[in-house]
């Protein structure tokens, strides 16, 4: 599935949407270059989950920041662009985070390589111009497949 974003609050919208659909332990992997939108899509979709979108920047220096969503829902945020093996994160305790009962949106999932999990929400956002970004969604796994359907048809 492919979506067209004409502007930063077209992306704020979309991520707004897929929130609707996200449940504890789902995790949303960013793809996409420097400036392609991966972090205002986070702030959508953290909107949509009731943060406050102001709330969310880039965590690039601390690789993880954390929030809440409601009563006993957590939502994480994580920029992996600045490190350099997978390695680098194992001291994290990602594991904790990913499978969980909080929502994982990752920007730079990329540098996790073997680390990636096997199931989640691939969004692989592109650059078009000044305003314009194409975001194309892929599904890993069952769940991610049937809330792939209800974006689709919501």
């Amino acid at each position: 599935m492919k979506i067209l974003s004409k502007s930063v609050n077209d992306t704020l919208r979309i991520g707004r949407k897929i929130a609707k659909y996200l449940q504890k332990g789902d995790i949303v992997c960013l793809f996409g270059q420097l400036g392609a939108g991966k972090t205002v899509l986070t702030k959508g979709i953290a909107s949509g989950l009731g943060i406050d979108k102001n709330k969310i920047i880039s965590p690039t220096f601390v690789l993880v920041k954390q929030q809440t969503a409601g009563h006993d829902l957590s939502f994480y945020h994580f920029d992996f662009y600045r490190i350099n093996s997978p390695e680098d994160i194992l001291s994290l305790g990602y594991e904790e985070y990913f499978y969980g009962n909080g929502i994982s949106v990752i920007e730079w999932p990329a540098r996790l390589s073997y680390l990636l999990p096997a199931e989640f929400l691939k969004i692989e956002l592109s650059l078009l111009s000044d305003s314009k970004r194409e975001l194309q969604f892929e599904a890993f796994g069952r769940r991610y497949k049937d809330l792939l359907k209800k974006l689709k048809s919501g």
